[in-house]
Protein backbone atom coordinates (compact mmCIF):
# COMPACT_ATOMS: atom_id res chain seq x y z
CA UNK A 1 0.00 0.00 0.00
CA UNK A 2 1.28 3.41 -0.95
CA UNK A 3 0.45 6.55 1.05
CA UNK A 4 0.61 10.07 -0.30
CA UNK A 5 2.98 12.48 0.79
CA UNK A 6 1.16 14.25 3.48
CA UNK A 7 1.15 10.63 5.57
CA UNK A 8 4.69 10.78 4.49
CA UNK A 9 5.08 14.30 5.78
CA UNK A 10 3.07 13.70 9.00
CA UNK A 11 5.07 10.51 9.75
CA UNK A 12 8.19 12.88 9.62
CA UNK A 13 6.70 15.06 11.65
CA UNK A 14 5.49 12.21 14.11
CA UNK A 15 8.88 10.94 13.90
CA UNK A 16 11.11 14.38 14.48
CA UNK A 17 8.78 15.13 17.47
CA UNK A 18 8.76 12.00 19.49
CA UNK A 19 12.83 12.05 18.54
CA UNK A 20 12.83 15.32 20.18
CA UNK A 21 11.15 14.25 23.16
CA UNK A 22 13.59 11.51 24.08
CA UNK A 23 16.64 13.57 23.31
CA UNK A 24 15.43 15.86 25.72
CA UNK A 25 14.79 12.90 28.55
CA UNK A 26 17.15 10.28 28.11
CA UNK A 27 20.50 12.32 25.74
CA UNK A 28 21.23 11.83 22.28
CA UNK A 29 23.66 8.98 22.52
CA UNK A 30 21.52 7.31 24.74
CA UNK A 31 18.52 7.17 21.94
CA UNK A 32 19.27 4.44 19.55
CA UNK A 33 17.38 4.60 16.15
CA UNK A 34 15.66 1.40 17.05
CA UNK A 35 14.47 2.61 20.41
CA UNK A 36 13.29 6.11 18.54
CA UNK A 37 11.26 4.09 16.07
CA UNK A 38 9.61 1.78 18.39
CA UNK A 39 8.21 5.34 20.33
CA UNK A 40 6.90 5.74 17.35
CA UNK A 41 5.23 2.78 16.29
CA UNK A 42 7.33 2.34 13.56
CA UNK A 43 10.63 -0.20 11.90
CA UNK A 44 13.71 0.46 11.99
CA UNK A 45 13.30 0.32 7.84
CA UNK A 46 11.11 3.18 7.94
CA UNK A 47 13.66 5.50 9.16
CA UNK A 48 15.66 5.55 6.16
CA UNK A 49 12.38 6.23 4.54
CA UNK A 50 12.58 9.59 6.04
CA UNK A 51 16.21 10.13 7.33
CA UNK A 52 19.32 10.01 6.07
CA UNK A 53 21.62 8.71 9.24
CA UNK A 54 20.81 9.80 13.22
CA UNK A 55 22.91 13.07 12.91
CA UNK A 56 19.94 14.04 9.67
CA UNK A 57 17.55 13.55 12.66
CA UNK A 58 19.48 14.96 15.11
CA UNK A 59 20.10 18.42 13.37
CA UNK A 60 16.06 18.09 12.39
CA UNK A 61 15.03 17.37 15.84
CA UNK A 62 17.00 20.52 17.60
CA UNK A 63 15.58 22.66 14.65
CA UNK A 64 12.31 21.57 15.30
CA UNK A 65 12.42 21.83 19.13
CA UNK A 66 14.19 25.03 18.90
CA UNK A 67 11.38 26.19 16.85
CA UNK A 68 8.06 25.02 18.41
CA UNK A 69 9.88 27.01 21.84
CA UNK A 70 9.70 30.49 19.74
CA UNK A 71 6.20 29.65 18.67
CA UNK A 72 4.87 28.34 21.91
CA UNK A 73 5.94 30.43 23.79
CA UNK A 74 8.20 33.62 23.32
CA UNK A 75 6.15 34.88 20.11
CA UNK A 76 2.75 34.16 22.64
CA UNK A 77 3.80 36.38 25.29
CA UNK A 78 3.17 39.92 25.73
CA UNK A 79 5.57 42.76 24.36
CA UNK A 80 8.20 44.41 26.38
CA UNK A 81 8.89 43.89 29.73
CA UNK A 82 5.69 42.13 31.11
CA UNK A 83 6.80 39.76 27.99
CA UNK A 84 10.20 39.03 29.44
CA UNK A 85 8.99 38.45 32.94
CA UNK A 86 6.13 35.85 31.00
CA UNK A 87 8.93 34.48 29.82
CA UNK A 88 11.61 33.78 32.65
CA UNK A 89 8.84 32.50 34.91
CA UNK A 90 7.76 29.77 32.21
CA UNK A 91 11.30 28.68 32.19
CA UNK A 92 12.37 28.09 35.85
CA UNK A 93 9.40 26.94 37.68
CA UNK A 94 9.38 23.37 39.36
CA UNK A 95 7.28 21.62 36.88
CA UNK A 96 9.82 22.91 34.08
CA UNK A 97 12.58 21.12 36.08
CA UNK A 98 11.11 17.90 36.58
CA UNK A 99 9.76 17.37 33.42
CA UNK A 100 13.12 17.84 30.74
CA UNK A 101 11.25 15.50 27.99
CA UNK A 102 8.43 18.54 27.75
CA UNK A 103 10.50 21.11 28.25
CA UNK A 104 13.47 23.18 26.48
CA UNK A 105 16.15 21.79 24.78
CA UNK A 106 19.24 23.70 25.73
CA UNK A 107 18.39 22.55 29.36
CA UNK A 108 18.44 19.01 28.58
CA UNK A 109 20.87 19.02 25.59
CA UNK A 110 23.76 21.82 25.96
CA UNK A 111 26.41 19.30 26.54
CA UNK A 112 25.82 16.98 23.67
CA UNK A 113 24.71 19.11 20.73
CA UNK A 114 28.64 20.69 21.97
CA UNK A 115 29.88 17.37 20.41
CA UNK A 116 27.71 17.41 17.77
CA UNK A 117 28.20 17.34 14.17
CA UNK A 118 28.54 20.89 12.54
CA UNK A 119 25.42 20.41 10.56
CA UNK A 120 23.79 20.18 13.91
CA UNK A 121 25.44 23.09 16.18
CA UNK A 122 24.44 25.08 12.80
CA UNK A 123 21.00 24.20 13.39
CA UNK A 124 21.28 24.52 16.81
CA UNK A 125 22.61 28.17 16.31
CA UNK A 126 20.02 29.21 14.14
CA UNK A 127 17.01 28.02 16.22
CA UNK A 128 18.64 29.77 18.80
CA UNK A 129 19.05 33.20 17.22
CA UNK A 130 15.07 32.91 16.45
CA UNK A 131 14.41 32.34 20.11
CA UNK A 132 17.09 35.19 21.36
CA UNK A 133 15.82 37.56 18.76
CA UNK A 134 12.59 37.36 19.79
CA UNK A 135 12.87 37.94 23.54
CA UNK A 136 15.74 40.76 22.24
CA UNK A 137 12.57 42.46 20.43
CA UNK A 138 10.86 42.38 24.16
CA UNK A 139 13.83 44.40 25.74
CA UNK A 140 14.97 46.58 23.03
CA UNK A 141 11.95 46.60 20.56
CA UNK A 142 13.51 49.52 18.20
CA UNK A 143 17.27 47.95 18.02
CA UNK A 144 16.95 44.33 19.44
CA UNK A 145 20.29 43.40 18.00
CA UNK A 146 22.03 45.94 20.10
CA UNK A 147 20.99 43.82 23.47
CA UNK A 148 21.67 39.70 21.36
CA UNK A 149 24.50 39.01 23.28
CA UNK A 150 23.15 40.33 26.31
CA UNK A 151 19.88 38.27 25.68
CA UNK A 152 21.83 35.43 24.88
CA UNK A 153 23.64 35.16 28.39
CA UNK A 154 20.39 35.65 30.15
CA UNK A 155 19.07 32.49 28.29
CA UNK A 156 22.40 30.66 29.07
CA UNK A 157 21.85 31.82 32.71
CA UNK A 158 18.12 30.72 32.66
CA UNK A 159 19.56 27.34 30.87
CA UNK A 160 22.44 26.47 33.36
CA UNK A 161 20.35 27.30 36.26
CA UNK A 162 17.79 24.71 35.03
CA UNK A 163 20.62 22.06 34.54
CA UNK A 164 21.99 22.96 38.36
CA UNK A 165 18.39 22.73 40.11
CA UNK A 166 18.23 18.96 38.13
CA UNK A 167 20.98 17.37 39.32
CA UNK A 168 20.53 18.56 42.98
CA UNK A 169 19.75 16.52 45.15
CA UNK A 170 18.36 18.34 47.56
CA UNK A 171 14.67 19.91 46.38
CA UNK A 172 14.62 22.86 49.22
CA UNK A 173 17.74 23.61 47.89
CA UNK A 174 16.66 23.23 44.07
CA UNK A 175 13.51 25.19 44.71
CA UNK A 176 15.79 28.27 46.12
CA UNK A 177 18.31 28.23 43.28
CA UNK A 178 15.30 28.52 40.82
CA UNK A 179 13.50 31.34 42.61
CA UNK A 180 16.89 32.75 42.53
CA UNK A 181 17.43 32.51 38.92
CA UNK A 182 14.23 34.22 38.23
CA UNK A 183 15.58 37.16 40.13
CA UNK A 184 18.85 36.78 38.33
CA UNK A 185 17.35 36.64 34.66
CA UNK A 186 14.67 39.65 35.15
CA UNK A 187 17.49 41.86 36.62
CA UNK A 188 19.33 40.83 33.81
CA UNK A 189 16.79 41.43 31.39
CA UNK A 190 16.13 45.01 33.07
CA UNK A 191 12.73 43.73 34.68
CA UNK A 192 12.43 45.56 37.98
CA UNK A 193 10.44 43.71 40.60
CA UNK A 194 8.74 45.71 42.56
CA UNK A 195 6.45 43.74 44.20
CA UNK A 196 9.12 41.21 45.23
CA UNK A 197 10.20 40.46 48.61
CA UNK A 198 13.72 39.96 47.70
CA UNK A 199 15.90 42.45 46.65
CA UNK A 200 18.74 41.53 43.82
Amino acid sequence: MRYGNEHKQATRQRIIETAGRRFKQDGIDASGISTLMKDTGLTNGAFYTHFTSKDDLVATAVTDQLQALNANIVTQTAPGRAGLEQIVRWYLPTWHRDSPGDGCLSAALLDEIARCTEPTKQAYTDGVLLVIDGIAARMAPGAPLTVRTRTLSAYAMMAGTLQLSRALADRQLSDALLEQGIRNALALLGVRQEHAGTTN
